[in-house]
């Protein structure tokens, strides 16, 4: 970029035949256009301006993800250090009260349970040994 900016203000000078490039030849004259294209051949070679276009996306999308999660209310960086710091002090809550059930759903568990035999119903579990048949 500075060299066209350079090669800009020497041509104005040298059209308007005003300063010290006035007397100078056109191929000094000219000279920072062709090192500015040299310079952009040599840094597309070397992926210099694919990776600083790459940071850019990168800066914008980061900024664009922190700008939703304001908007959402959420701060990850806060609820992270919170974890933490919750981790380390683990307090025990107290166990919760065993809602009462509805009617409805002890109507529901006595319809179930009297279609169901009980356990004392059932007949033992029979544990035959793996390998052994009755044969």
């Amino acid at each position: 970029m500075w060299f066209v900016v350079i090669g800009c203000a020497l041509l104005a000078m040298k059209l308007a035949e005003t300063g010290f490039a006035a007397d100078w030849s056109w191929w000094i004259i000219l000279l920072p256009f062709a090192l500015a294209v040299l310079w952009w051949a040599f840094a597309d070679s070397i992926g210099l301006t694919q990776r600083r276009e790459m940071d850019k996306l990168e800066a914008r999308k980061e900024e664009r993800r922190q700008r939703q999660m304001d908007a959402l209310g959420i701060n990850w960086r806060r609820t992270k250090r919170v974890a933490v710091i919750r981790e380390q002090r683990k307090v025990d809550l107290p166990p919760a009260a065993v809602p009462k059930k509805t009617e409805e759903e002890r109507h529901n568990r006595d319809v179930l349970t009297a279609f169901l035999p009980s356990r004392q119903e059932m007949p033992p579990p029979v544990h035959t040994p793996v390998g052994k048949t009755d044969s």
